[in-house]
């Protein structure tokens, strides 16, 4: 059960993730997007989005310092491991709250307004539970282990366990001992790897770097001018010329 659950499903996960991506952005690039939703509703998305993609930014930042840099050099620099342990909870406190506040208001949001709700389909609410998870799981283990319990160094533990996956040499005997909140959200977290290029957050993968030089798009208004024809919807069709008849008589 540890091979299958701390080898093989990793290495599992990653290669759907690999594969999804190369697949969906060959046979798929017009739903590579996000599906925004902005022109039924922005006043509540103004709140929730800031505060969800700020959340999952800091969260980001934070795993990618606790997971790849190792435990020595962060104490080469002059941090110890009290130092460290106080910024990561903290930081990581404030940054998983601030994601899961954003995504209930993004949930809230799609639930409660009826073109949003429309145009949600089976696979976001999928995303949106498994997403949940993943925070839920991480916050919980966090406060759990360092707050209300004695405190846990998953940099001692976890990290090398994670970066012996890159070296294709992972131990398994390592996560015995990880408490059980953490190694649940770490199988939730590669779950949501495996089910990524399925989903709308595919578009995490796109850098927009032509976005800055991008020209702007002009707008002009049609309002009527003297001189010119007013314009037809375009259901009313071209204008009717007259008839022979109504011609003569002219």
């Amino acid at each position: 059960m540890n091979v299958l659950l701390w080898v093989v499903f990793p290495y599992l996960s990653i290669a759907i993730l690999v594969g999804g991506l190369i697949w969906r952005y060959r046979y798929d690039k017009f739903g590579w997007t996000t599906r925004s939703s902005q022109m039924y509703e922005s006043a509540v998305l103004r709140w929730g989005s800031p505060m969800f993609h700020f959340g999952v930014l800091m969260v980001l930042v934070g795993h990618i310092g606790g997971l790849l840099i190792p435990k020595p050099w962060t104490e080469a620099v002059g941090i110890t491991e009290h130092t460290y342990h106080l910024m990561a909870v903290f930081i990581g406190t404030v940054a998983g709250f601030c994601t899961l506040i954003g995504m209930a208001i993004l949930i809230a949001r799609r639930r409660l307004t009826g073109p949003v709700f429309a145009a949600t389909t089976k696979n976001d609410k999928a995303m949106y539970a498994v997403l949940a998870a993943v925070i839920v799981l991480g916050l919980w283990s966090t406060l759990r282990a360092n707050v209300s319990g004695p405190g846990y160094d998953y940099r001692e533990t976890i990290s090398p366990w994670f970066r012996s996956l890159f070296y294709l040499s992972p131990d398994p005997k390592i996560m015995a001992g990880v408490p059980i909140g953490f190694r649940i959200h770490i199988i939730a977290a590669f779950a949501l790897f495996a089910f990524w290029p399925f989903t709308r957050l595919v578009h995490a993968f796109s850098a927009p770097v032509g976005y800055l030089t991008r020209p702007y798009v002009p707008y002009r208004s049609r309002d009527a001018r003297s001189g010119l024809r007013p314009t037809r919807p375009g259901w009313e069709g071209p204008p009717k010329l007259p008839s022979k008849s109504a011609r003569r008589h002219e």
